[in-house]
């Protein structure tokens, strides 16, 4: 494996910080930050305390845009320091901390809804050569009548209606997604695509098959996303940072691959833990209920598991978990756990291992909310089947048999006891707990209290320093 689990801190404890050095100093900070629709938003709503949440690059300016709020709307502003999750989710856990009424969310972002409080997504301008991005995108589709989508990048989002306005003209059947942060009102129409935060309406007979996609902006994960989400469209992109365009040559059936291939790792698994890696996108607790019992009709054990922003180090303390499900934003959820001592799937690729009626379609879904009750791609999970009824499998990776069949309620398989009882509604049950038999087999079992057995003794000067290098260490040799 690549990564440690146990690595060097002596060089993270020594390192020194620039706090100018995450971005150049901007000399155009009400336009950047659009202070005027910002201050707007605060006043209209009354807001008395507000939260700022900056990315680690835009940091730099926090101090001075507060100030600036602060004197214009007279509320209280209060900086976010390191978000609990993705900096592209709006951190509602830490807002609350401080009482916030409000969030202003600066920099790229995912724009999932948020649950409680009121948000106003700010991007920054960041700048983009619009005759530039025109001359590539002429290079790339030189017949005007191609049918092009094109998508872009949040912090480019104020620079589209001019190119629009330059590509429009020569390309009839261009069309322009539009942002859209929050669910939008009302049901969608026949041919409307309503994905990442983006919305734009298809109107050719074939469908989304018939168009090909033109991203404005740098590769990253937002475009991965996109990609195998939209995988019967050919891409192409332009960098602003670079200037330059090309053909996305990125092998999506081969990222598929890799992708399907953890399905059958979740298919094997026989104890899964799902990573809680968001607490303010809308719909998580409603995901992880559906987990919960998906597995538990699926013969899995299961444990929910809050870590924060998971790592290799974290997630290599629980060695008796086989497989972990991340429940995240779009564009975190699609992990890269190639270093990670165990695979780290999606919730739709948890579904298509455990649930029989789901069945690979060739669309690939990130966004969890599309798989609860009343989404577009909800697959009710079927009727429990009988052992000995059960169509026999063979695991693909270890050629050994497997069930694949679900099981009833968690309920209908308990046999009446008085020993066992149902402790909440997760269903916890009182005096039944793997996880505790698992860890007493384990042979370091933490530290140990001994209370009233160690002698009481004087507090006495103990060493100095880092415990990698203490100041007295080359004395006592």
């Amino acid at each position: 494996m690549a990564t440690a689990f146990s690595s060097d801190g002596e060089a993270a404890l020594r390192r020194e910080l620039c706090a100018t050095a995450a971005a150049a100093p901007r000399t155009d900070l009400d336009g950047f930050y659009e202070m005027g629709r910002a201050a707007a938003f605060v006043r209209d709503g009354g807001f008395r305390k507000v939260a700022l949440q900056f990315p680690d690059e835009l940091l730099a300016d926090a101090v001075e845009v507060a100030g600036r709020m602060e004197a214009a709307t007279g509320a209280q502003m209060y900086v976010l320091g390191d978000t609990t999750y993705g900096s592209c989710c709006v951190d509602e856990v830490a807002a609350e901390h401080v009482g916030a009424e409000a969030v202003l969310h600066y920099g790229p972002a995912c724009l999932s809804p948020c649950r409680k409080l009121p948000v106003l997504h700010i991007f920054g301008q960041q700048p983009l050569d619009v005759g530039c991005c025109t001359e590539t995108f002429r290079e790339l589709y030189p017949e005007q009548q191609s049918s092009v989508v094109v998508l872009y990048d949040v912090v480019y989002a104020h620079a589209m209606g001019e190119l629009e306005q330059r590509l429009r003209p020569e390309y009839p059947n261009i069309i322009f997604s539009r942002l859209v942060c929050g669910d939008p009102p009302g049901p969608a129409v026949p041919g409307e695509e309503r994905k990442f935060g983006r919305q734009f309406l298809v109107e050719a007979a074939g469908g989304l098959q018939d168009y090909a996609m033109f991203y404005v902006g740098a590769e990253g994960l937002t475009l991965t996303s996109f990609m195998l989400t939209w995988n019967c469209c050919s891409f192409s992109s332009f960098n602003p940072v670079t200037g330059h365009g090309r053909r996305e040559t990125l092998n999506v059936n081969r990222a598929l691959m890799r992708r399907l291939y953890l399905v059958e790792r979740a298919r094997d698994a026989g104890v899964v833990g799902i990573l809680v890696g968001t607490l303010g996108v809308a719909g998580y607790l409603t995901v992880l209920q559906h987990l919960r019992e998906l597995l538990c009709r699926a013969g899995k054990r299961s444990y929910t598991l809050a870590v924060g922003k998971p790592n290799p180090a974290k997630l290599a303390n629980f060695l008796e978990v086989d497989v972990f499900v991340l429940v995240a934003c779009a564009q975190n959820s699609l992990l890269d756990s190639s270093d990670f001592y165990r695979p780290v799937v999606t919730p739709y690729e948890l579904e298509l291992a455990c649930n029989p009626a789901r069945e690979w379609t060739g669309n690939y879904l990130t966004d969890f909310r599309d798989l609860l009750p009343g989404a577009c791609a909800h697959v009710e999970l079927p009727p429990a089947v009988p052992a000995a009824e059960a169509v026999p499998d063979v695991s693909l990776i270890t050629g050994k048999m497997r069930a694949t069949h679900l099981c009833g309620p968690l309920t209908a398989q308990l046999p009446p006891s008085t020993a066992l009882a149902c402790r909440d509604q997760t269903r916890a049950l009182a005096e039944i707990s793997p996880a505790a038999s698992f860890l007493e087999s384990r042979s370091w079992r933490g530290l140990e209290q001994q209370l009233g057995q160690t002698p009481v003794s004087k507090a006495v000067q103990g060493r100095r320093g880092i415990a990698i290098a203490y100041e007295d260490e080359g004395c006592e040799q």
